[in-house]
């Protein structure tokens, strides 16, 4: 029974990574046609022109000067693929708005040129034959591969117990590539594009190392890594960037398309919006718009636990409701009335109320989650408005956004008083304090702040 557990366990080991498995590369494949992006489709989709441009790219070429990074430092491999002016070439004749001329290897084309001239000179003098002529290009596209980022976010997670454990793991590079159009006629930067792609490495293991008996040791491993190639991720920036080109210069008025005016009108408006959308986004795919509203109101409750003069504090229960004004997105001012109890194990039960007001900065403002920190000064006062006493307060907690209106957070906060006679009773110079916990509710009215994004 003891072995069969095992067997059990090490099968369920294998088919949660199934994926693995079923996609091994167990045989040689043949050759097969290079893989599309979606910014492939995209670019094929675009509207017709009136007249294809015909454009000249001398070189398209990787800028960044770095080396593959390895666990030992690196290699003498670069980091991205020398070949950018290839694949800038195909992106264009791809998109059907340009006519390319090969300008890369130019002095190949004229020696050729010229040999084929004096082929002809010398066989048949006499014959008066040309060339025909080579074409000029009314635009040049300039750029290059500025920057790769490596090891921009990594993270991963992993547990073992008594000899059993999995991990997962996952690592995030960047490239970024320029692009600009260029007049040959008067040498005028007529646009300029600049776009990134992020490539994304996972790997997922699992392992098992487990005595079954005194002489038997089982021991199982499995997993898989999946690298996104970097080839791809280029060609997906590069035919991006050739896009933004074709609409950017049908916004401006540079060339025309066939296609009727409302589908160009909607091309562009759907252009502006993802622009809008990656203005608004900050590095790591983080949103730079404010979720929550300029006022909020909250109500929660939670626990309060006394620390006096008495011994044995016990928990006792906690109201709350609060009003906050944001002044920008990261610091708000609230007020809050609370009412609550302290109490110490049969020696104090007493009912306060106070009325507190923070400044609290708020981590991640864009972010559905965001830790959050406060402090402030307040004023408490028992049931018969007597025993008024002043504090200082200071906490902080997380908050997470269900939607851009409604939030729920949890907090820690730590009172004190400027008084000894919270308990009522006087023992020695430490004044009394207390702490407090617990969980609100805010509803964010939808009035968001004006923020400014340059």
């Amino acid at each position: 029974m003891k072995h069969l557990k095992w067997t059990y366990f090490s099968l369920f080991i294998l088919l949660s990574s199934c994926q693995a498995y079923l996609n091994q590369p167990v045989g040689v494949k043949n050759a097969t046609f290079g893989e599309n992006t979606t910014a492939t489709i995209n670019l094929k989709n675009l509207p017709p022109p009136k007249e294809p441009v015909v454009v000249g790219v001398y070189k398209f070429k990787d800028q960044t000067g770095q080396y593959k990074p390895t666990e030992n430092g690196s290699s003498f491999s670069t980091a991205v693929t020398q070949g950018a002016t290839s694949i800038l070439i195909n992106a264009l004749e791809d998109s059907k708005w340009f006519t390319p001329i090969e300008r890369e290897n130019l002095g190949n084309l004229l020696n050729e040129r010229n040999i084929i001239r004096s082929t002809r000179e010398e066989f048949n003098p006499n014959a008066k034959q040309t060339l025909t002529p080579l074409l000029f290009a009314g635009v040049l596209l300039e750029g290059g591969i500025i920057s790769y980022d490596s090891n921009i976010l990594t993270g991963g997670f992993g547990a073992r117990y008594f000899g059993t454990g999995g991990s997962v793991r996952y690592k995030q590079d960047r490239v970024t590539v320029y692009l600009r159009l260029v007049s040959t006629s008067n040498g005028k930067i007529l646009n300029t594009v600049y776009i990134s792609k992020t490539i994304l490495s996972q790997s997922v293991d699992a392992n098992l190392f487990k005595y079954v008996n005194v002489k038997r040791l089982l021991e199982v491993e499995t997993g898989f890594t999946r690298n996104e190639p970097m080839q791809l991720a280029v060609t997906e920036a590069i035919e991006k960037a050739v896009e933004s080109i074709v609409i950017e210069g049908l916004k401006d008025n540079l060339w025309e398309s066939k296609a009727p005016k409302k589908v160009i009108d909607d091309l562009i408006i759907n252009f502006e919006n993802q622009k809008k959308i990656a203005e608004d986004e900050l590095l790591y795919a983080k949103e730079r718009n404010q979720k929550r509203g300029r006022i909020g109101l909250e109500m929660g409750g939670g626990v309060t636990l006394m620390d006096g003069d008495y011994a044995d504090p016990e928990i006792r229960p906690l109201g709350r409701g609060a009003a906050k004004f944001y002044f920008t997105p990261h610091l708000s001012f609230s007020a809050s009335g609370n009412v609550f109890k302290l109490g110490n194990k049969n020696k104090l039960d007493a009912g306060y109320a106070t009325l507190d007001a923070n400044l609290e900065f708020l981590a991640l403002p864009y972010n559905f989650v965001s830790p959050l920190f406060y402090i402030g000064t307040g004023t408490g006062f028992n049931s018969k408005f007597e025993n008024v006493h002043q504090k200082i307060q200071f906490g902080g907690g997380l908050e997470y956004l269900f939607t851009n209106n409604f939030g729920v957070k949890i907090f820690g906060e730590y009172n004190m008083t400027f008084t000894d006679n919270l308990d009522y009773v006087t023992n020695g110079i430490r004044d009394d304090y207390y702490w407090r916990f617990g969980v609100g509710m805010t509803y964010y009215f939808p009035r968001k702040l004006k923020i400014n994004k340059k």
